[in-house]
Parts: C-alpha cells; sequence; structure tokens
C-alpha cells in the first residue's frame, strides 16, 4: 500500500508521512493495549475467552481504529454507540466521566454486550472517546445467560441499558452500577467485569494522552481524521480494478414459527459503480418470531464484516463505512427489526447469513480469495444452582464450538476454527468450564464427514458432549440455526451437515432438541451432544484427486463409506488399525462414472420417498442432505416440504449447475 501523502495539521503545519505512520500505529498500540489490559483483569470466563472488542473513536464518535484481534460481530457498531452518548450528553460531557451502553436499538449487538466509553479530553477539549465492549455472561431474562430463543420482545431478554453515565467526574456513581448487576445472576462477576471494562479505557486514555504530549493536540487531531481518510481512500483506489456491476443471492434462516414451515430468505444485492460498494437487503423477510432477529446496528456490521475480510490489508475504521453503503429498509424486517423485536439471537441468525451471503457475492468479483459457506455460530447455555458448593449459587455453562470454514478456490477450509462471527473468540479450555461449572466434558473431537465435499474441502466442524453433574434447578438453551438451512457448497460444491443438539443420545428415550429452544428442563446425570457443522465445498467433489480423498481417509476426516458416496473414491481397506488404506482405481472410475449419470436425478426424486427411507433407517442425514437436498425434522424424520424445495432451489443454484 502506498504512505499517506503529506498533509496539513490545523495549526497549518505538515503533517509528514513518516509521522503519520508512527501515529496510525500508535493509534492501533493504544487500542490493543486496551484489549490485553481487559484481558488481564476481567472476572468472566466468556469475556477471557476474548468475547470483547476495543476501539478509539474521534471527537466526532466515528471509529478511528479498532482492535487487531476483535471479533467481527463488533465491527461497525462502536461508533454507533459512542455517537448514541454523544447525543443523549450533549456539552454534558466532563473529565473523568464514564458512560455504559448495551441499547441494540441505539446502534449497538444484543443486550449481553456492554460498552464502557471514556470521553478523552486535552487542553479541556473533547479530542477522542476510548470504548470497551465485553460480553456479559448473563444480563437478566427470562432464562439463565439471558438467550430465551421464545421471546418475541426484548422484555424478556435481559436489561436494557441506554446511554447511561457510571462515573462522574471521576467519581464511581456505586448505587446506579449496583442496580445495574443486581439485576444480573452473577452480580459479582458483572461487577468485576465493569469496573475491568472502565479501567481498561483509562489504559487508552493515556496512551493518546502520551501522543498529544509528544506530537500537540492539533497534530493527533489531525492523524486522526487522516487515518480515516487513508482507509477510505485505499479502499475506492482498490475498486477501480475490479469489475463494475451488479450481483445478488439468498441465504436463510431455518424457520419463523409463527408463520409455519419454511425457510426465512435473507436477501443481499451488491452493487459496484466506481464510486464506493452498494448493498441492498431490503428485500429480506418481515421479522420473525424468536429472538434471531437483527437490528441495524448488527446487519451494517454483517455488511461491513463481510466486505473487510476480501480486504485484508486495509486498516478498520471509519473511513472504510464511508466507502461502504448499505440499504437494509424500514424497521420490521429480520434485518432491521427496532424496538421491542428481540434480536438477542441475531448472532445465529440474521449476522452470519449475511456475511457468507458477502463472501458468496465477493467470491464472484475477486475469484482467487472465494469461499463457500462458514459453519454457523452457536451457544450452548447451561444454567441452574451449582450444589457443589454448599450455598448453591447460580452457575452458567455457557459453551461455544469452533466448526469448520467454507472451502475456498485453491485449498481446503479451514478446520475446528472460531465462526466467521468473531475469529477473535478462543476455544474455551474445558479444564476451567469443568472448575467453574458443574458440567464434565465427555466428548470433543473433529466430527468426521462434518466437511462439505468439493474440489477443495470444506473444514471439519467438531462433536462435543457433556453431562451434568451436581446441580439443581438447571435449564438447557440453544442459540444456533442451519438445522435447515444447511451450511453450503458453491461452484459444485457439497453441503455440510445440519445443526442440533440431542439430549441421552445414548439412551432409549432420547431426544432431539433441535438448533434453537430455550428452557428445557435437565438433571444430573443428563448427557446432552451436538455437532457444529463444518465448511461447504468448493468445486465439483468428483474432481478432488483420488489421493487427497485417501489422505482425508488417513486423518479421519472423511469415513470410507463417505469416500465412496461423496467422492466417488473406491477405498481398500487393509488394515484400518495401522491406517492402511490404498485406492480402488477401477472401483473409483465406475463409481465416479455412475454418480455423474445420476446426480442430477437425484435432487428431482420424491422428497417424501426419500424422508420414509430415511426413517427405515436406508438413507442417513448426509445422504438426505447431499444426495437429495431433502430438509427433514432430524429427530422423527418427518420431512419439511417447504424447507426442501428452498433447499433444492439453493442446491441446483451453487452445486448442480456447476457439474459437468
Amino acid at each position: 500500500m502506498n504512505t499517506a501523502p503529506p498533509t496539513k495539521t490545523a495549526g497549518g503545519r505538515e503533517l509528514d508521512p513518516v509521522t503519520f505512520e508512527v501515529l496510525k500505529n500508535a493509534f492501533a498500540t493504544s487500542v490493543d493495549l486496551m484489549s490485553e489490559q481487559i484481558l488481564r483483569t476481567c472476572y468472566s470466563f466468556v469475556i477471557y475467552s476474548r468475547d470483547f472488542s476495543s476501539a478509539l473513536c474521534d471527537r466526532h464518535g466515528n471509529t478511528v481504529m479498532q482492535g487487531s484481534a476483535d471479533i467481527a460481530v463488533h465491527v461497525g457498531t462502536l461508533h454507533f454507540q459512542c455517537k448514541a452518548v454523544m447525543e443523549e450528553f450533549g456539552d454534558d460531557i466532563h473529565p473523568g466521566d464514564v458512560f455504559m451502553i448495551n441499547d441494540p436499538y441505539r446502534g449497538g449487538t444484543h443486550f449481553n454486550d456492554v460498552s464502557f466509553i471514556r470521553p478523552i479530553f486535552a487542553e479541556e477539549e473533547i479530542i477522542g472517546f476510548a470504548q470497551n465492549k465485553g460480553h456479559w455472561a448473563d444480563i437478566g431474562g427470562s432464562v439463565p445467560g439471558s438467550f430465551d430463543v421464545s421471546a418475541s420482545e426484548h422484555f424478556g431478554e435481559g436489561l436494557r441499558i441506554t446511554p447511561l453515565r457510571i462515573w462522574s467526574g471521576g467519581r464511581f456513581l456505586h448505587d446506579v452500577a449496583q442496580l445495574l448487576v443486581s439485576n444480573t445472576r452473577a452480580p459479582d462477576q458483572a461487577m468485576g467485569d465493569l469496573h475491568a471494562q472502565s479501567e481498561a479505557t483509562a489504559v487508552c486514555e493515556r496512551e493518546v494522552l502520551r501522543l498529544v504530549e509528544k506530537y500537540s493536540k492539533d497534530t493527533v487531531l489531525e492523524a486522526m481524521q487522516e487515518t480515516q481518510d487513508y482507509v477510505c481512500r485505499t479502499v475506492l483506489e482498490s475498486l477501480r480494478e475490479l469489475p463494475q456491476g451488479e450481483w445478488e443471492t439468498v441465504d436463510y434462516l431455518d424457520e419463523d414459527p409463527a408463520n409455519g414451515e419454511g425457510l426465512v430468505p435473507v436477501r443481499v444485492k451488491l452493487r459496484l459503480d466506481g464510486e464506493g460498494i452498494h448493498y441492498d437487503l431490503t428485500g429480506s423477510a418481515p421479522a420473525v418470531s424468536t429472538f434471531l432477529n437483527s437490528g441495524y446496528g448488527t446487519t451494517f456490521s454483517a455488511v461491513y464484516a463481510g466486505t473487510k475480510t476480501f480486504f485484508p490489508e486495509v486498516p478498520l475504521n471509519s473511513g472504510f463505512y464511508e466507502a461502504v453503503t448499505a440499504d437494509i429498509g424500514d424497521e420490521g424486517t429480520v434485518v432491521n427489526a427496532g424496538w421491542p423485536h428481540a434480536v438477542t439471537g441475531f448472532c445465529s441468525g440474521p449476522y452470519e447469513k449475511v456475511m457468507n451471503a458477502v463472501f458468496e457475492l465477493w467470491s464472484q468479483i475477486i475469484p482467487e480469495r472465494a469461499m463457500a459457506c462458514a459453519f454457523n455460530l452457536e451457544y450452548l447455555l447451561v444454567g441452574g444452582h451449582d450444589d457443589r458448593v454448599s450455598a448453591s449459587p447460580y452457575f452458567m455453562w455457557y459453551d461455544w464450538m469452533a466448526g469448520g470454514w467454507g472451502g475456498r478456490s485453491t485449498k481446503d477450509g479451514s478446520s475446528a476454527t472460531a465462526p466467521v462471527f468473531g475469529t477473535g473468540l478462543a476455544v474455551q479450555p474445558v479444564e476451567g468450564q469443568e472448575r467453574l461449572s458443574p458440567v464434565l466434558t465427555t466428548q470433543h473431537a473433529i466430527s468426521r464427514d462434518s466437511g462439505g465435499p468439493g474440489r477443495y474441502r470444506g473444514g471439519c466442524g467438531i462433536d462435543k458432549g457433556g453431562i451434568l453433574t451436581d446441580a439443581a434447578g438447571t435449564v438447557m438453551s440453544y442459540c444456533c440455526d442451519r438445522g435447515r438451512s444447511v451450511t453450503w457448497g458453491i461452484q459444485g460444491g457439497l453441503p455440510s451437515i445440519p445443526h442440533g443438539v440431542w439430549l441421552n443420545p445414548d439412551a432409549a428415550d432420547r431426544r432431539y432438541l433441535g438448533a434453537a429452544f430455550s428452557n428445557v428442563p435437565i438433571g444430573p446425570g443428563d448427557h446432552f451432544q451436538r455437532p457444529s457443522a463444518g465448511g461447504g465445498g468448493y468445486g465439483d467433489p468428483l474432481e478432488r484427486p483420488a489421493a487427497e480423498v485417501l489422505e482425508d481417509v488417513i486423518d479421519d476426516y472423511v469415513s470410507v463409506e463417505r469416500a465412496a458416496k461423496d467422492y466417488g473414491v473406491a477405498i481398500i481397506i487393509n488394515d484400518a488399525e495401522l491406517d492402511d488404506y490404498e485406492i480402488d482405481e477401477a472401483g473409483t472410475q465406475e463409481l465416479r462414472n455412475r454418480i455423474r449419470a445420476e446426480r442430477l436425478g437425484w435432487l428431482d426424486e420424491d422428497p417424501a420417498g426419500v424422508a420414509e427411507r430415511f426413517r427405515a433407517g436406508d438413507l442417513d442425514t448426509h445422504d438426505v442432505v447431499r444426495r437429495y437436498g431433502v430438509i427433514l425434522d432430524w429427530g422423527t424424520g418427518e420431512l419439511q416440504p417447504n424447507s426442501t424445495e428452498q433447499f433444492r432451489e439453493s442446491m441446483r443454484k451453487r452445486s448442480a449447475q456447476h457439474w459437468h
């Protein structure tokens, strides 16, 4: 990238390129130091596992720099919340003030994500704001962890914090803080995070004031603006080398319970015209009757984060947002729900659907960076009273899993990776979870056959199981999706596997709970298990070299059975314990010829007959999804006809039309 040209400071002095580069990187350091502070002083295991973000905003509330390891979902929301504080308090902002906000209807994400915003003063003038946003494990509401799938309005989701002063001129407002944390199920933990997050913003303030002392206030202010201008200019220059035109696609949520069975469309259009990047999401469905809706802030975030993935060399700030516009339409849709629609589950709902749709569109524009659909973010929450301790305090086992990203234009997708929602998220250490909660992990391993088949295979997901031990009054909730809108492949690639949780999967009375539920009672000894999906495949799986399929079998990413069914590769087992396999060349040629001749017809087979064969045990889930494009209730085997029709249409467009 070119360095920025010399500019003039507010006082008329030239800001040379070296000074600009030093300050630009110093801003990044000030934010990353804030992140390191919160990582070392937070109280909650969720924030410690990196579910937080930090930013430096300028005096107008625009983002100057965001943290280098922040999670994607906070991209494009931090400046909204900073501006909400400025709008609320106007001139009534003073040195030593610190503000709180978690309001998703003022540009935030969901109620669990609590932001602390500190104004930075120099020479009695606001020159910027330091902000830290962290996910509190509980913010009240009707279920432990505050994730109630059945909520249709925000009143069941937890405490809504509109812009609120929590430190006034350096004086801590203890009564206000106590009121807030007392409405959570872990008040001591929340109070600890409150102080840790606030003090982290002080670290950023200290660093910025150090820069002011060294370079002057005017130089720092000019560098803040030029940092944003530089990003905007760099993006616009990059667009000149790309094709101009319009592209569109659609992804889906699993269902809206109020409307019966059927996938819920999230439509994304993209236009490049040489003047910027323009999105249109106005064709998306009305808001759904669960908490799987998105507010305007998070939809913009999905657009920005998805686009930023294809411009990895560009720093992230409001200059990027100037180059990218989005029309998300009026309130009342699944991508712009508005008050009082429930929105806590946006992360598993529209957010990653928008991101993956954006990935698909940019894969056509910059094919060398193409990527198929990634697995869906999922949270499993178990909460109740911990009987290992005499006082039986509340506990919240708050678990998310890694999974597979989509196959790419030149290589397989990443396996066991954080969701695209939050690439900075860490996999929570099992030992820490077991120490903090009465849940014993029984399985945590790569999920064989979860990667979507393709010329380049999707990354593999994870199988994880747990068992409840000494607990009382315990309930389980699951925030996910893609139980029916299964992770898809592109350019001929095949889908992955459905998400969903099984309760007591090895028992006679086992129950499939689905990919989104809340408040399911469980007791000591109950066992629960779920997979995370892999990524979708890229390219025709019959074009994957047989030797690479053999390596996948040896590595236990693909079974011998699925090697034959998905890739048309016949493998001879000499000694499975010694990983001694070999390719049956003649059998492979015969299999691939037969699959090529028959596979288009599979997508036209009677879905009811496919469902009947599944219930009889003649077909498994992989067969039903990857060969026939049929969607069922995975617990009962009942056909979902509307979802099947929509999913088949997706497979014909993304997969079948690319088969030779």
